[in-house]
């Protein structure tokens, strides 16, 4: 449910995300963690494991609450990370660590790009260009988020394999969207304001 919310308010910017969070998704997770802390188990049962676990990861799951910049979840980054996770085995395999090391700069510069919406190939290029005659003065314009960097560097928007928008969550998807209204409609009756 919560990234079901998340999904409907994840193209707004982070003070309205920050106020929809509040609205909709912390009144669901202080239900989920009352409820938590109702249930009985040993505490050395799995299911106790579990129900402490829960508690004590309340305070950083927590956290997205605190700014509506932070992520959700972090499978962004777990995505960012997976050509280096994929690229290990064939580390082992490099002939020194200075030949590792040059390996995770091109790697890191590789994936920094693409966050960033840069064509990779073309923002490495431009950098091995650029590079070896550049002042430390102009270090700054080189860096990806640089509005210097050439449109070539840059990738268009009907380029980008950005998942398409998913419909809006007031839109009518079956009987699960039906409960899920439900529940946003009791939080919005119980809210005194």
């Amino acid at each position: 449910m919560l990234f079901a919310f998340e999904d409907e308010y994840r193209d707004l910017p982070p003070d309205k995300r920050y106020e929809k969070r509040l609205e909709y998704s912390k009144p669901v997770s202080d239900e989920f963690f009352a409820w938590v802390q109702t249930l009985k188990a040993l505490p050395k049962s799995l299911f106790g494991e579990a129900i402490n676990y829960a508690l004590s990861q309340r305070v950083y799951l927590e956290n997205v609450y605190l700014d509506g910049r932070l992520e959700f979840s972090n499978n962004r980054a777990e995505r960012s990370i997976r050509p280096f996770v994929q690229g290990r085995k064939q580390w082992l395999f490099a002939a020194t660590p200075n030949g590792a090391e040059s390996s995770s700069i091109f790697y890191s510069i590789i994936e920094t790009a693409k966050e960033n919406q840069l064509h990779p190939y073309q923002n490495l290029k431009h950098l091995l260009e650029m590079l070896p005659g550049a002042k430390s003065g102009e270090l700054e314009s080189l860096l990806p988020w640089s509005k210097t960097l050439p449109a070539y560097c840059r990738v268009l928007a009907k380029e980008t394999s950005a998942k398409p928008k998913k419909r809006m969550y007031t839109q009518n998807k079956g009987s699960l969207h039906q409960a899920l209204l439900k529940l946003r409609e009791k939080f919005r009756r119980e809210d005194p304001a």
